[in-house]
């Protein structure tokens, strides 16, 4: 909006000439998602607290969270609030593949809403049963994934894969798209709300992975820095990058609040719709596999779900001393803070691996 209304006045004020770059209005996006959160934090958690709207920690987890029962829940909600206004102000309405975005997370940030409100509503860590959640988000990822495969049609978007490592490969799926993009929009929603158990574990760790994909969706949208790099040129990906630097400045207030002790908890409402932000962004700039890497936490953590799951029903035995692994460390004597902490930093490095792969083709 800022760019539509103010840019065309630089003929006046030349100061506005800045509105023109993407980079101004990125770092413009982050202080707005940033205040925002700060502003309304303590609003929204008096809110939480008022309509009773509290975690409920589930039993079989470490002893040491039951503390926290009764923490105000549902604090994506402010995460939500500043990233869709920030990116509104900061972004070119021009670009569908921007009200694509926006809708991905909206959509995936409603049915973790909808989680969050019947756990409340039923005073139990029982929202929508597993099937129901999981039959929502794959309906939601059809959605974005048939419009991107449509989308193909305009010349500017292909259903290639960009396969990190190997400059030359680049298999085509073609309808086969559609499905691989519902399992990495859906993959990658359910391994950021699995990483959410510890105090700004999952919000610092999505801050991380949001700056990289920032940093990716920029050179995907800029056609010299692409070929340089020789990765896929995206037409109009560039603003997007805006949206991801929208979720580094919602990420940073939403963490000033939920950072050890916490006052308030994302909740599905966050974990979801961050996940599928971040899933969808890499599908637009044909970097889905990079996710893998870039995510690397994100992918540790459903692992350890996964292989906790299928070790007790084949062998009756447990790898883990509790799954998600973050838990795991936790039981095994780290303190909360160091866990988180020590998390953070593996996410970074993961991070890290990621942008270094765009020169080892």
């Amino acid at each position: 909006m800022l760019y539509h209304l103010l840019y065309p006045l630089h003929q006046h004020l030349p100061a506005l000439r800045l509105f023109r770059y993407i980079t101004f209005r990125g770092a413009v996006a982050i202080v707005i998602a940033l205040l925002i959160s700060l502003l309304l934090g303590p609003v929204l958690i008096r809110w939480l607290q008022r309509l009773n709207l509290r975690q409920y920690i589930r039993e079989e987890g470490p002893a040491a969270h039951q503390a926290k029962g009764g923490t105000p829940t549902m604090g994506g909600l402010l995460i939500l609030l500043a990233l869709t206004v920030a990116a509104l102000l900061c972004i070119r309405w021009d670009s569908p593949l921007f009200w694509l975005l926006l809708g991905s997370t909206l959509a995936f940030g409603a049915i973790g809403f909808a989680d969050d409100f019947l756990k409340m509503k039923r005073r139990q860590n029982l929202g929508l049963t597993s099937k129901q959640k999981f039959m929502l988000q794959i309906l939601a990822a059809l959605a974005v994934a048939w419009f991107l495969y449509q989308y193909r049609l305009t010349g500017h978007y292909d259903t290639s894969l960009t396969v990190p490592f190997f400059k030359e490969l680049h298999p085509d799926l073609g309808w086969l798209f559609i499905p691989f993009a519902v399992l990495v929009i859906v993959g990658a929603s359910n391994a950021v709300n699995l990483t959410d158990g510890l105090d700004g574990l999952a919000i610092g760790s999505t801050l991380i992975a949001a700056a990289t994909y920032a940093v990716l969706t920029y050179a995907a949208g800029n056609a010299k820095i692409a070929d340089y790099l020789d990765i896929p040129y995206v037409l109009d990906t560039g603003e997007l990058s805006i949206f991801a630097a929208a979720i580094v400045g919602a990420s940073l207030g939403f963490l000033w609040f939920n950072a050890h002790p916490a006052q308030v908890f994302m909740g599905d409402v966050g974990s979801l719709a961050l996940g599928a932000a971040i899933g969808t962004l890499a599908l637009i700039i044909k970097e889905e596999l990079l996710l893998v890497i870039v995510g690397g936490l994100f992918v540790m953590e459903a692992l350890s779900v996964i292989l906790q799951v299928a070790s007790y029903k084949l062998r009756k035995e447990r790898i883990f001393r509790c799954a998600p692994i973050h838990h795991h460390f936790e039981m095994g004597g780290w303190k909360e803070t160091q866990v988180v902490i020590r998390f953070w930093i593996l996410a970074f490095l993961f991070a890290l691996m990621g942008l270094a792969t765009l020169k080892l083709r």
